[in-house]
């Protein structure tokens, strides 16, 4: 089976938080898929860790490197059905981009983000819990 995981489930796994197992466990034996903007929001939310001092600056590529051992693949971004789905959901078109990736693709979406669950759900996208 292929899974859609947005980017706090990577930083998740890559920085051994507590919803890693579960992560693991939902995701062993499938493929990971991801919209092809991952790795900007991956290093745009890393340091946004770092200025938020929850992260050291020598941490950042320790913690990019753990990210970039994780097999996904990246998928292209269909930008104008992502701004037709930001638009219709009233969400941020990173959250777009990935849910437009599991529409495409028709496969479960794996987040964190409860907000993105419940659009997704209404979207009619199977949420993995």
């Amino acid at each position: 089976m292929k899974i859609v995981a947005d980017t706090n489930t990577f930083l998740a796994v890559a920085l051994d938080e507590p919803e890693k197992t579960l992560i693991i466990d939902l995701t062993l034996g499938h493929e990971l898929l991801a919209p092809e903007v991952l790795p900007f929001e991956i290093g745009n939310a890393l340091t946004a860790m770092m200025k938020k001092r929850s992260l050291e600056p020598d941490e950042l590529g320790p913690a990019w490197d753990a990210v970039q051992r994780i097999p996904v693949e990246l998928r292209q971004v269909d930008f104008q059905d992502a701004l037709r789905i930001a638009g219709r959901y009233n969400i941020y078109a990173y959250d777009a981009y990935v849910l437009g990736c599991a529409m495409a693709t028709r496969s479960p979406l794996l987040t964190l983000d409860r907000g993105l669950k419940a659009v997704a759900r209404e979207a009619g996208v199977e949420v993995l819990e």
